[in-house]
């Protein structure tokens, strides 16, 4: 089965949207410290004297400490961490959308990496890799029996440092080796472009720091293109979330001023928040606002632009922020596929006080302090958000949605607190018929296989998603129904 799941990159995004999830803000939420169970540490300093003198080896203080945290967290929910420096870095790098490699976008095909796309501008790009290119070796060490994460963290290291890729490119029948050097990379969350006359369309990856920043420059670039823009489709589908206030204010982009775009609920005042489409509640950061940029560039076009949103199991967290604020408020129909449903909003501290996240020196903590609730009040945590219209991924039907994880099939998910859970018995059974079909699929020509290309002539959703926007006919799917939020085992 395993290997059937690595086989396919779209299908590998939805699968770990519950790993990657979050919904951060970046404060130093810190309540007053609670009393402390003298008998319970008394319990932990005697289980720890016992391990030291007793164990078979020499056991390390620090590593005992640090398993004692990791434990004590992770046990919580799926969504809580403790972050050691080498997790710190991971998070700060996913979240500011920078890190070090050799840029490219890549995906598992035949146990070999598959070259997406290179990051324009990035060693890969200036190497001359292309899509499509196969690796077959990173330095020494061979790619098939690696899992994508294992191939991604030998591509990266330090900057200046080099890596040698053995590419296999099938369109000249040859295989070569190509020297890369390692360099900052700044992954672009946002692409876009003017789909025909009069529609544009967004993708939104990821909500990382420039998000808001690059999606009002491509908006501002397809509204130059064609002023007289009748439509926009913003896909949202497999993304994991990101910054809440990256969230806030893409919806706030479209969304009259000063609308409820999100609500929390938590244990402390400070995870008691509403937040409005204003740019107090967005702005993290003194300087000028892009959104008010876009404002004045498009005479306001994108408050009042047809809009349909495109969403599936894959759209976690601050993607199901902008959608379920976007259509409480009436101003998009949804479409696609039921969301992830994680509602939480995790708080992220350095547990030095004295330094943000981002520089934190030490190691840090990510903690679910909130439930969210879109603006009519609904909690979405492990239920997700059901779009207006229901739209299968492919013209064949809804092939491989089940193979995605949902925040109700994670470990340890937080409810909803509205609610009993229903528990669904035809869950397992639609999952085992769809990994024979990506089985079968897997066996086909390349050219030949059924995989959404997002963006392309080929998108099926985002065809279904136009003939809305041009009120045309709609292939509804007749085989998607709403997945309710499954029960807990006590």
């Amino acid at each position: 089965m395993g290997q059937k799941l690595k086989i396919s990159g779209w299908v590998a995004l939805g699968v770990m949207a519950g790993a990657l999830t979050t919904v951060s803000l970046q404060t130093v939420a810190r309540g007053t410290l609670a009393p402390l169970p003298l008998e319970e540490l008394q319990q932990l300093a005697a289980v720890f004297g016992m391990v030291k003198s007793n164990y078979v080896e020499p056991v390390d203080d620090k590593k005992l400490i640090t398993d004692a945290i990791v434990g004590m967290v992770s046990s919580l929910d799926p969504h809580s961490q403790y972050l050691d420096k080498k997790a710190l870095k991971e998070f700060n790098e996913g979240t500011t959308g920078k890190f070090v490699g050799v840029g490219i976008e890549i995906a598992m095909e035949e146990g070999l990496v598959k070259v997406v796309s290179p990051i324009e501008g990035s060693p890969a790009h200036r190497a001359g890799l292309k899509p499509g290119d196969l690796i077959s070796k990173i330095d020494e060490t061979l790619v098939k029996g690696l899992t994508l994460n294992e191939a991604v963290k030998r591509m990266r290291g330090e900057p200046n440092t080099k890596v040698i890729l053995t590419i296999l490119r099938r369109s000249e029948n040859r295989s070569f080796p190509v020297t890369i050097t390692r360099d900052e990379i700044r992954t672009q969350s946002v692409r876009g472009k003017l789909i025909e006359p009069g529609y544009g369309w967004i993708r939104v990856s990821q909500f990382q720091e420039r998000t808001v920043e690059d999606f009002a420059r491509k908006a501002e670039e397809i509204y130059k293109q064609d002023p007289q823009l009748k439509g926009l489709v913003l896909d949202l589908r497999n993304d994991p979330g990101g910054y809440l206030d990256a969230a806030v204010a893409l919806s706030a982009a479209f969304l009259p001023e000063n609308v409820t775009v999100v609500s929390a609920n938590g244990q402390l005042p400070e995870s008691k928040f509403t937040y409005k489409a204003a740019p107090e509640f967005y702005q993290r950061r003194t300087g000028s606002d892009p959104l008010k940029r876009l404002h004045d560039a498009t005479k306001g076009a994108f408050k009042t632009v047809a809009l349909v949103v495109l969403v599936n199991e894959g759209s976690a967290s601050a993607s199901e922020i902008v959608a379920g604020a976007l259509q409480d408020h009436k101003r998009a129909t949804l479409m696609g596929n039921q969301t992830f449903g994680k509602g939480s909003v995790q708080t992220a501290v350095c547990l030095d006080p004295s330094f943000r996240m981002d520089n934190c020196p030490s190691a840090g903590l990510k903690l679910t302090t909130s439930r969210y609730y879109t603006p009519s009040g609904k909690s979405i945590q492990a239920k997700g958000i059901v779009p207006d219209v229901m739209v299968d991924e492919t013209e064949e039907g809804n092939l491989f949605a089940a193979l995605r994880t949902r925040e109700a099939d994670l470990e340890k998910h937080l409810g909803s607190g509205q609610g009993a859970e229903v528990k669904d018995p035809a869950r397992e059974k639609a999952r085992e018929e769809a990994r024979k079909k990506l089985e079968d699929e897997m066996k086909k020509p390349v050219a030949d296989r059924k995989l959404p290309e997002y963006g392309s002539d080929k998108d099926f959703q985002l065809i279904q998603a136009l003939n809305q926007l041009k009120g045309r006919p709609v292939l509804v799917s007749k085989t998607l129904t709403v997945r309710k939020e499954e029960k807990k085992e006590d």
